[in-house]
Parts: structure tokens; sequence; C-alpha cells
């Protein structure tokens, strides 16, 4: 499988990697993990979701890591987590929403994978997430201001992503469709 760019036969294990790994991207509640599991089911990769990682490192929930140490040193784990991840090999990587935020993972997805904005209006956001309580960033007594807040800092920069995906009311099925379409068309044309 090739995903994104072709390369020149000459270009180091890096640019191998790039083809391969799938990093998804966007605000909470965009689907990355559905998403993810479903697509890397589809294309026969691993499935990786950073934050389930993250868990498994630190040993307690993401909302205890923010809670005790704070959001800085979750972002310090999260660094460390998905630069683990990424050189694992070939796999679908669904992020947490503020990890492309970081310029030093941001950095590294882009030189190791090929990255997918799953981009979805912060209403359709709202709906998906206002029955969670296990999301830190909305444990406020607005979170639908908190999205629309959310995404007016973060969508320039997901922005920065190699392809966009516009989600909406959709099935998830019907999203992972249309993902597997788009890096079908990447795949095919050489872009």
């Amino acid at each position: 499988m090739a995903i994104g760019p072709k390369n020149d036969p000459e270009v180091d294990e890096t640019a191998s990697k790039r083809r391969d790994t799938i990093v998804l991207v966007g605000l909470m509640g965009a689907g990355k993990s559905g998403v993810g599991r479903r697509l890397a089911e589809s294309l026969g990769l691993p499935f990786v979701d950073s934050d389930e990682e993250i868990e498994k490192a630190a040993g307690c929930g993401v909302t205890d890591i923010f809670d005790v140490y704070g959001e800085p040193a979750f972002r310090d784990c999260e660094r460390s987590v998905i630069a683990r991840l990424l050189n694992g090999g070939p796999s679908i990587i669904a992020t947490g929403g503020g990890a492309f935020m970081d310029p030093e993972t941001r950095e590294t997805i882009k030189a190791t994978s090929t990255s997918i904005w799953l981009r979805a209006d912060p209403e359709v956001l709202y709906q998906r997430t206002k029955r969670s309580k296990t999301r830190p960033l909305l444990a406020t007594e607005d979170p639908r201001a908190k999205l629309i807040a959310l995404a007016e800092l973060r969508y320039p920069v997901y922005a920065e992503a190699d392809i966009t995906v516009d989600t909406g009311d959709e099935s998830l099925d019907a999203t992972v469709q249309k993902v597997a379409e788009i890096i079908a068309q990447n795949t095919n044309s050489g872009a």
C-alpha cells in the first residue's frame, strides 16, 4: 500500500513509513477512534489509539493525568507516545484532539506519516460528545462554547494535515468509506 506522495526510489526508510502510516487528527468527537478502527480493519493494518497508549504508559486515565499533573504533563507524555507509535511500523493511529497542535508532534507526524483531518462542524461534535464524562476539556458549564472556541483555535492548524475529510451526520461506515476512497484516490494518483 502506498499512501501519500510518491517518492524517489532512493528515498530513506522514513519515506516508506510516510506512505504506510495514517494518522487521524481532529477535535474530540470527530470520529478518529471509530473511523480508525474500521479503516485499519479494511486496510489490514494495526490500529492504535494514542490516548489508550498514554493511559497504558501512565497507568491511569487521561482525565486523571489532567487532574493530577495538568495539561502540560499530559502533552509531554502524548508527544513521547506518538513518537514511539510512529516508529512502530505501518498502522492507523488515532490521536487526541490536541496532539496535532503541538509543533514537535505535528512535525513528527508530517515527516513519518500521512495525516488526515476529520473535520466536523462544532455543533455536530457537541451532539456526539455531550454525554461524555471522559473529555477533560469539556468539563465546563458550556461545552458547546468550548468546542466552538477549540475549533476557532485548532482548525487553522488541523488544515496543515495532508488530507481533509469532511464529516457530518452520516454513519460511521459512510465516513470510513469516504476516507478509504480518498486514500485510494491519493494512492492511485501518486499524490
